[in-house]
């Protein structure tokens, strides 16, 4: 397993292991960015719940799944978008409008797609997820 992207690790356990249909999956490491990601997958309804397990450099977070990801992984190369221009990364990553959420990185922090467009805000994608 590659280290040169732990989100994309990540987000691709996250996905295998829900796609075998199992309950809780294990990642590693943890990371501000990591913990973010996984919080908007939870109030957007992807995942149940997530919870650090270990303590350890690194840390290893415990996710509970319920079997609603039907796709997720990284942006490479993070994209700029403007307000703009959103809707063109919409319809390259996500099925349809309204369909799942782009995960970006703006001045405010790390938010959804359609609160970044909410607050006017500009910025970098990230990840996507449906």
């Amino acid at each position: 397993m590659s280290m040169n992207d732990p989100l994309s690790n990540v987000l691709s356990h996250i996905l295998n292991c829900d796609k075998l249909g199992k309950e809780n999956c294990l990642v590693s490491p943890k990371s501000n960015v990591i913990v973010k990601v996984l919080d908007l997958m939870k109030r957007e309804g992807m995942i149940k719940d997530f919870k650090q397990v270990e303590e350890r450099a690194g840390g290893v977070i415990q996710v509970d799944l319920q079997g609603r990801i039907n796709k997720c992984g990284v942006v490479k190369p993070r994209f700029s978008f403007t307000k703009k221009n959103i809707q063109d990364f919409e319809k390259r990553y996500l099925l349809g409008q309204g369909f799942g959420f782009l995960i970006v990185t703006t001045p405010k922090g790390i938010m959804t797609h359609s609160e970044a467009i909410e607050g006017n805000l500009g910025g970098k994608l990230v990840a996507y997820c449906y």
